[in-house]
């Protein structure tokens, strides 16, 4: 029974049609999880107006109190820094209308007083940096699975979990840099004209390893979280398909496993993403405030502090809206995934039909 179902899923797909599969599973959990955090970030504001973000003392995650100078936004797939300076270009996801006495609450009058749109703000810097990243990391995925499968003629629980760490490298080294200039772009009110001109000082004052700064942090979470995903992933969907007698996943197989999987993973590398949090709070203050930004402490530091300012249990800070979150995306993003290869393994199929 395994073995009647557990050809590779790529097989039988050109790498474009993978990444259009990919690209569009990554928009619909972008579309699904942003209003998520559009909520979230509201009811923050609410307890820390944005007139006072600057100079307010706040706390993000149950450390010792730290100066706003910027705020996370997390889609389910990717986190993302958004620098605030003197207001500008912050004040449409701080303003708000009335009092919000809970999540439904505030999705009921965001909706009513500002529209349902406003629930997707901030959704175009979203997507310019998911479509790509997952792109890359699921195309990669398959890619490299499909390649230790066949170079080692076996179909081991380990290859999932080499070829999901080794997918999640390549990506998050490509996007790194791209991350640091929009987040040096946001700081400095710079145009999408001036890129170019953003690049070259950062090399120029830096070198070019600059513009993987907080590369250490990210793949310390994304790589372990990517292995253990792909390895629980395979190893509930197997078992899924056993248990329903199923010879090929169903979308809803592929729905639970992603879920379950990616849960797993969220908790267990909960704590390098309190310290990845962390490191993108510091890389914010460097952008506003260059000259007095202390420098960056190391991964292990970071835990020590935060071990040492909160406890044990600092270092799993955030563990229910991370579950809230990455459950759901990954659910969607895995699932959208395999309906999306499935289609494009049945459009080849028919069109080898039709020229024979």
């Amino acid at each position: 029974m395994a073995e009647k179902m557990s050809p590779s899923p790529g097989v039988g797909i050109t790498p474009l049609q993978q990444m259009l599969a990919s690209g569009t599973g990554a928009i619909l959990t972008s579309l699904f999880v942003t209003p998520l955090d559009v909520v979230k970030i509201r009811l923050q504001a609410q307890r820390t107006p944005f007139s006072k973000a600057l100079p307010a003392q706040a706390v993000p995650w149950g450390a010792q109190p730290a100066t706003w100078k910027c705020f996370l936004y997390c889609n389910g797939l990717m986190d993302h820094l958004y620098v605030c300076q003197n207001g500008n270009g912050c004040t449409a996801w701080y303003k708000a209308p009335t009092h919000f006495t809970g999540t439904l609450d505030a999705f009921v009058k965001i909706t009513r007083y500002e529209g349902i749109r406003s629930l997707w703000s901030g959704l175009p810097p979203t997507l310019v940096m998911a479509v790509p990243a997952t792109v890359i990391y699921f195309t990669t995925y398959d890619q490299l699975r499909d390649y230790l499968h066949t170079r080692t003629g076996s179909r081991g629980h380990h290859i999932p979990l080499l070829a999901g760490a080794l997918a999640r490298l390549g990506a998050v080294t490509v996007i790194s840099p791209l991350e640091l200039i929009r987040t040096k772009m946001q700081s400095r009110q710079l145009s999408y004209r001036e890129l170019g001109v953003c690049i070259q000082s950062a090399v120029a004052q830096d070198g070019w390893l600059s513009l993987w700064r907080g590369w250490g942090p990210t793949v310390l979470r994304d790589v372990p979280f990517s292995a253990l995903y792909w390895f629980n992933y395979e190893l509930v969907r197997t078992w899924l398909c056993r248990q329903a007698w199923l010879e090929e996943a169903t979308f809803m197989v592929s729905f639970t496993s992603g879920a379950i999987s990616g849960t797993v993973a969220a908790v267990l590398t909960l704590p390098f993403d309190v310290v990845k949090t962390q490191r993108q709070i510091e890389l914010g203050d460097s952008e506003v405030h260059p000259v007095s930004a202390s420098k960056p402490s190391s991964t292990w530091l970071l835990m020590q502090r935060i071990r040492a300012e909160s406890g044990t249990r600092g270092l799993f800070a955030g563990f229910l809206p991370r579950v809230i979150k990455v459950a759901p995306a990954c659910a969607i993003m895995i699932s959208t995934y395999e309906f999306g290869k499935t289609f494009f393994q049945k459009l080849n199929q028919e069109r080898r039909l039709r020229g024979l």
